[in-house]
């Protein structure tokens, strides 16, 4: 990294970062481009965007710690899986081709947004559906399918992780009747996990660039907080709106790479 321009825009970019995975998630697709730009190789930009946004992922986190509360027995499941799935896939970015991913991505971002956009109108049907049975569900915490779902979206983390906030809130707001602000806090949390997960493998077993990690790490800590500060006061259909627009924007990017 060579000269004073480079080094403010990739300050700039973790700060941008950690703000929007904080609110809404696909800070990637801030930081990425310009890592990028700066000359490094795709595979050692992505791997120094994963440790340089860790910081911003445990800020984005102490941000949300309100909405955590009475959380913690679902988010130490979950956890588990946002392990196992960071640290899978961490090594398939390693092992397989770039190419492997770039059609499914825009199509998962998708129809995650999709999901997004629908909460309200599934979080009314599965409320009307117990209403009319009289049964609470069997899950509380969405059982088996949500957590093989976050799961499974925590190696699409550890692989690239652009969107990877949104197809969290998604599963979650699909399986689940709960606020979306209590589910973005959740979603900061694994978020963290798979980043951490991810960034301790590359420290052993992957080229990165130092320099770039440490501007993104000083930038995405600020950034968390002040994403974190902002998305908190967002009513939720302002914050949905908000997840839906960068989403889109996420995907046509994501389709033009």
């Amino acid at each position: 990294m060579e000269g004073l321009g480079e080094i403010l825009a990739v300050l700039a970019a973790g700060v941008a970062a950690g703000a929007v995975n904080a609110a809404v998630g696909s800070g990637t697709l801030i930081s990425f481009p310009v890592l990028l730009a700066t000359g490094l190789s795709p595979v050692t930009a992505t791997v120094s965007n994963a440790l340089g946004l860790v910081p911003g992922s445990i800020s984005a986190a102490i941000g949300y710690r309100r909405e955590l509360a009475g959380q913690r027995r679902r988010i130490l499941k979950w956890s588990v899986g946002a392990v196992l799935g960071g640290l899978t896939g961490a090594t398939l970015l390693l092992v397989l081709p770039a190419a492997a991913f770039e059609t499914i991505v825009p199509v998962l971002v998708g129809l995650a947004l999709a999901l997004v956009a629908l909460q309200p109108l599934t979080g009314r049907w599965l409320r009307a559906r117990r209403a009319r049975t009289g049964r609470t569900p069997v899950h509380a915490d969405g059982g088996p399918p949500l957590l093989v779902g976050l799961a499974l979206a925590s190696v699409y983390g550890g692989y690239f992780s652009a969107a990877q906030g949104i197809i969290y809130v998604s599963l979650m707001g699909l399986r689940l009747d709960d606020n979306l602000q209590r589910l973005n806090a959740v979603k900061n949390v694994l978020v963290a996990v798979v980043n951490t997960v991810a960034a301790l493998f590359f420290l052993v077993a992957a080229d990165f660039d130092w320099t770039a990690v440490g501007l993104l790490a000083a930038g995405s800590a600020v950034g968390g907080q002040l994403g974190a500060a902002a998305g908190r006061r967002l009513p939720a259909a302002a914050l949905r709106t908000l997840i839906v627009i960068v989403g889109t924007v996420a995907i046509v990017q994501l389709s033009t790479r």
